[in-house]
């Protein structure tokens, strides 16, 4: 409006200026013209009004701090947050809304990555599904689809995430267990029978060996007759957080970087739709960080990977639209949203001020999120789906682009059919009966929710900070930094849950005598001899010569410091397997070996 004039004042970007001078000058000034003395006229109008509200405030809180208070909580967030009693626009007077806050879809995308948000497209609802053989994952598959699910969400068990084939002495025991086995493409051709991979979107939990499933799924879909250019999804491949937190590696830091950047590379040009990163802060979070932890370390990360595409030589505005974000979405609702909110907002700036990025579509932050495997209980597991409501809540206003509702029953074992559906009509009332999807970021101007995305962002650049000083993020692995500060605040967490100064309903408080009468999914041996028996039968029938062949130019690509792509699709087109792949590469990188950190 031509008669609407904002003036701000300078200060740190994320610390409201509480001066006097610098409220006044954050302040939005309606005026009738650009006379200066009219605006010298709003000027003390305003000051007069915020010297009341302070005034009135001060009042308020003297009588409030001689009220007892509750002596149940200290009044912090889950992260130790300190949370105070009331909110007022004292607590955003150095926010500048348009450069701050924003409209949806524009830079800084505070309010969202898109225009139009949920309003154009709801969110795509994903179930992190798999167990025992491909067989019988697909077939949960196409439960799920035919139930309403739109994307699938791929999790594999512990000797896939690790690279080791199903039939390896390492793998005994755990096959099929907490994932899906997957060794060979012909696996993967299985899981993906029936399933249009040019019209499903499909995201993979895997990071140590992801080119390597990625290849797999790639093949898969060249078999289907889908074109690489066609195939949507998102490849995890974020190997910094797994030094960090969740412990699935296979070679050292540099080498690992080298692989992700070859697929950054190699699918700019040849499948452009597919997400080639999915930066995580999920495990961050599940090993017990804070809520700032998660933030800012999966945000360094994600800078770090952009530096390794620099380095290479590739351009930003060409593989920086592809990274895509993964979140943790934690009990404490309004840390969540505010989380989700800062995030965009640093990563936008980062991107465009300090990466040279020119395209939004490089500024834009988009992310999955999933509920926190880490709050469901054991005990009085009913609960849960209590628990995976409000966080789903919180990841919908916290402008996610997709969504992983947990099943209640996870924390015991993977979840049954029943479990799954109850998640993912948690997901579908959310859509289509809260009204929550409406309208976009409907938190935006609030107090508190401002004042802390406010606050998370300080202290990430803080975080950034400290974390350079170690000399950046592979530095900061190497000396254990990482691993040392998330065991801090997970045992903080602990601590509190024990001395019942944090109470977890039906773990330390409102407890019940009883197991859970809960049916649950086991999954028993027979995963492990029926893969057994597929490999042994693969490796008689597929052509060892090309096998052969293919893992030799595999090895030498490595060697020469090549692009892995291409020589390791035509070792996945030959049959080779995921642990002979890993063995080729592991013969020229090493293995990676983990710093002790107490």
């Amino acid at each position: 409006h031509p008669s609407r004039i904002v003036v701000h004042g300078i200060c740190q970007r994320g610390a409201p200026d509480t001066t006097e001078e610098g409220i006044l000058m954050s302040s939005v000034i309606d005026t009738e013209g650009p006379g200066s003395a009219d605006l010298e006229q709003e000027v003390e109008r305003r000051r007069r009004e915020l010297a009341e509200l302070e005034a009135k405030l001060a009042a308020w809180n003297e009588t409030t701090g001689a009220t007892p208070q509750r002596d149940d909580t200290d009044f912090t967030t889950v992260s130790g947050q300190p949370v105070r009693a009331l909110y007022t626009p004292l607590d955003t007077q150095g926010d500048d809304y348009i450069a701050d806050v924003g409209l949806p879809g524009e830079y800084p995308f505070t309010r969202g990555p898109y225009a139009t948000m949920y309003r154009t497209r709801l969110w795509t609802k994903r179930l992190f599904s798999g167990f025992a053989t491909a067989e019988e994952t697909n077939e949960r598959y196409k439960f799920l689809l035919a139930r309403g699910t739109t994307g699938l969400s791929v999790a594999f068990d512990f000797p896939t995430l690790m690279g080791y084939d199903s039939d390896d002495p390492l793998s005994e025991g755990e096959v099929g267990k907490c994932g899906v086995a997957i060794a060979s493409l012909a696996d993967m051709e299985t899981l993906f029978d029936g399933i249009p991979l040019d019209r499903v979107s499909v995201s993979m939990t895997i990071n140590g060996p992801a080119i390597m499933l990625y290849c797999f799924l790639l093949a898969a879909a060249e078999k289907q007759g889908v074109p690489f250019e066609k195939v949507t999804g998102t490849i995890q491949n974020d190997i910094l957080k797994e030094y960090q937190a969740q412990h699935a590696w296979i070679y050292p830091p540099k080498p690992a970087l080298k692989i992700i950047t070859d697929v950054f590379e190699w699918s700019s040009a040849h499948a452009p739709k597919f997400n080639t990163i999915s930066i995580s802060g999920y495990h961050i979070r599940e090993a017990g960080s804070t809520a700032v932890e998660e933030l800012a370390f999966t945000l360094k990360n994600g800078f770090t990977y952009v530096e390794e595409g620099l380095a290479r030589g590739l351009d930003v505005d060409e593989f920086a639209p592809r990274l895509s974000f993964f979140w943790d979405v934690h009990n404490d609702f309004f840390e969540e949203i505010a989380k989700f909110r800062a995030g965009r907002r640093i990563w936008a700036r980062h991107m465009r001020e300090i990466y040279g990025a020119n395209r939004p579509e490089s500024w834009r932050l988009r992310t999955h999120a999933q509920t926190a495997g880490v709050t469901l209980t054991a005990q009085q597991p009913h609960n849960n789906i209590v628990r995976v409501a409000y966080q789903g809540l919180a990841a919908v206003l916290g402008g996610t682009q997709s969504l992983h509702t947990n099943a209640m029953d996870e924390t015991l074992a993977l979840p049954t059919e029943h479990a799954v559906r109850i998640a993912l009509r948690t997901q579908q009332i959310l859509a289509f009966e809260t009204g929550v999807p409406n309208t976009i970021d409907p938190l935006a101007g609030s107090y508190f929710v401002e004042s802390m995305t406010d606050e998370l962002e300080r202290q990430a650049e803080d975080i950034f900070a400290e974390i350079d000083e170690l000399g950046g993020v592979v530095a900061g692995i190497e000396s254990g930094y990482f691993q040392a500060r998330i065991a801090r605040s997970a045992r903080r967490f602990q601590d509190e849950v024990e001395a019942n100064s944090r109470l977890i309903v039906g773990l330390n408080s409102f407890q019940e005598e009883g197991e859970a009468d809960i049916e649950i999914l086991k999954i028993d041996e027979s995963a492990g001899e029926s893969q057994s028996r597929r490999l042994a039968a693969l490796r008689q029938t597929r052509d060892a010569d090309a096998v052969e062949r293919t893992l030799a130019a595999l090895t030498e690509a490595a060697r020469a410091d090549e692009n892995l792509m291409p020589p390791m699709l035509d070792a996945v087109r030959s049959y080779a397997t995921l642990g002979e792949i890993r063995g080729a590469l592991e013969s020229v990188y090493g293995r990676f070996q983990e710093p002790v950190a107490f």
